[in-house]
């Protein structure tokens, strides 16, 4: 208990020593982590990677037996009536499913771009804080603590900054993969839709 007290101390004496360049950064990662985790569970929510190509033709086929979010997909497509409708659901089914994706996606990729510069802002803040100290200090103990002080500022937030970027930077290419995943699983979808409600016009033709 008292070790781990010990640690948490340091930690937020480090902390506080990288100056106010540490909350900008600690925002930028929980914004990074918060829409990285609803990104992922809200992909996986959708169930798609457990429908395999027969269980889609079979829900495709007849749509009432369709189970979780992938069969009220099928049943919302398969209500229409030609390609052309069909062609608008799929439409208005990428504005709700994917663009949202997107949307997050960008704002995630943004701050993951960001979390460096932040901590290039915070080496730049404690180099002129060490530079103000050279100026200004007449020597001595007091002047050296100031230029350390600035040294630790540019250090700690370069470091963090990069601590940051990097996690999130893989964080983002697994999520990019996961959403062109999903984006295939819709398209693929639509073809077979498509395909389907093609030979029902046929039939209703002959």
């Amino acid at each position: 208990m008292e070790e781990t007290k010990t640690i948490w101390d340091q930690a937020v004496e480090i902390w506080a020593s990288g100056g106010w360049a540490m909350i900008a950064l600690a925002i930028d990662a929980f914004i990074i982590f918060y829409f990285g985790s609803s990104i992922f569970f809200r992909i996986r929510a959708k169930g798609y990677l457990y429908v395999t190509e027969k269980k889609m033709k079979r829900w495709v086929k007849e749509p009432e037996k369709g189970r979780g979010p992938v069969g009220r997909m099928i049943r919302f497509v398969m209500a229409a009536h030609n390609l052309k409708e069909i062609g608008i659901f799929f439409d208005e089914l990428n504005k709700t499913e994917i663009a949202p994706l997107n949307r997050d996606l960008k704002v995630m990729q943004t701050c993951v771009s960001i979390a460096p510069l932040l901590g290039l802002l915070g080496t730049v803040t404690g180099m002129l804080a060490t530079f103000a100290a050279l100026a200004t200090g007449s020597g001595g103990d007091k002047t050296m603590g100031m230029v350390a002080s600035g040294i630790s500022e540019a250090l700690i937030t370069t470091e963090t900054g990069l601590l940051v970027a990097l996690p999130g930077l893989i964080f983002q290419y697994k999520l990019a993969r996961e959403h062109a995943q999903y984006k295939a699983f819709l398209a693929h979808l639509e073809t077979v839709c498509s395909q389907r409600i093609y030979k029902q016009s046929l039939k209703k033709a002959a």
